[in-house]
């Protein structure tokens, strides 16, 4: 698959891009824009969805500002990292490659940058998959909350201690949400390299994740704290996917809203996978996306 890398500027800065073009491009076939997760997690972990490229479309994976090989800015303000900072950034993207219409698709964070960018109902946009996503950061913590009550008690004993202390680098604390993030946000044993490069990328320079998240999954004191695109979603126009794990940290009390507020939708859980799904079942995931990306060149 012939594949170029691209820096496109962006304000002061520079977002940098992936373009995967297919070997034998379909007929009608619309380009496939990837949205990573995070906010901050670089595009590595998302890597393997250039696999649409064997549907015959071009597929972009871009680093969102901050992360990845897009500019850095550790020392930028805080009011900086908003959603519609990234909206901006998309369409900018957008633009530059001279895309009139296109397909998004955003894993996790992704997801809800996703339905930000749908919700403003861009005249180019035919149609929305969103991976492992919640619909508001509010039911995400409830569902996290719950599932945190299945770990073992010594496990999740350590957890609330560390947080209420706010020793989140503490080794006890970080034990602890490798437990819960080895259920939850990737069953596969070992990790993936590409997710273990995104979570190293991360590390090394935490500004965005900790500015808008926190400091774990399920620790959202950041900017997204109070998040939510609920009351938004009947603006969305386009068919959606919603699609999560059977076993996904995205609860189903936090994606249930995108299939009750977006007017045309369809919903696949994938079963014995986690947030990941795409890393720990690709072939089904891969698969319901490219249906809907079908039903969507075919309206």
């Amino acid at each position: 698959m012939p594949v170029r890398t691209l820096e496109i500027p962006f304000r002061d800065w520079t977002t940098w891009a992936q373009v995967t073009e297919p070997e034998q491009p379909k007929d009608g076939g619309l380009p496939v824009i990837v949205l990573h997760g995070g906010p901050g997690m670089a595009h590595d972990y998302v890597r393997n969805l250039a696999a649409l490229s064997h549907t015959g479309r071009t597929v972009v994976h871009y680093d969102q500002l901050g992360c990845g090989r897009s500019t850095h800015l550790p020392d930028a303000p805080k009011d900086l990292w908003t959603p519609q900072l990234f909206v901006d950034e998309f369409h900018n993207l957008v633009s530059a490659l001279g895309f009139e219409r296109y397909h998004v698709v955003g894993q996790s964070w992704g997801g809800m940058l996703g339905a930000e960018i749908a919700v403003r109902r861009p005249a180019g946009l035919a149609s929305l998959s969103i991976l492992n996503s919640p619909a508001s950061m509010p039911l995400w913590v409830a569902g996290c909350n719950r599932l945190k009550q299945d770990l073992p008690p010594r496990t999740r004993d350590a957890l609330d201690r560390h947080e209420a202390a706010g020793t989140y680098d503490d080794p006890e604390y970080l034990a602890a949400v490798d437990v819960f993030y080895r259920r939850h946000v990737c069953r596969l044993d070992p990790w993936p390299a590409d997710l273990i490069a995104t979570l190293e990328q991360e590390e090394a320079d935490p500004t965005v994740y900790f500015t808008m998240n926190g400091p774990s999954e399920f620790t959202v004191i950041g900017s997204l704290k109070e998040w939510s695109v609920i009351e938004r979603l009947p603006q969305v126009e386009v068919p959606t996917l919603v699609l999560a794990g059977e076993l996904d940290e995205a609860t189903p009390e936090a994606w249930q809203p995108f299939v009750d507020g977006i007017p045309d939708t369809r919903t696949v859980v994938v079963p014995d996978a986690s947030h990941c799904s795409h890393l720990e079942r690709p072939q089904e995931v891969l698969g319901a996306v490219t249906a809907l990306l079908d039903e969507a060149e075919r309206a």
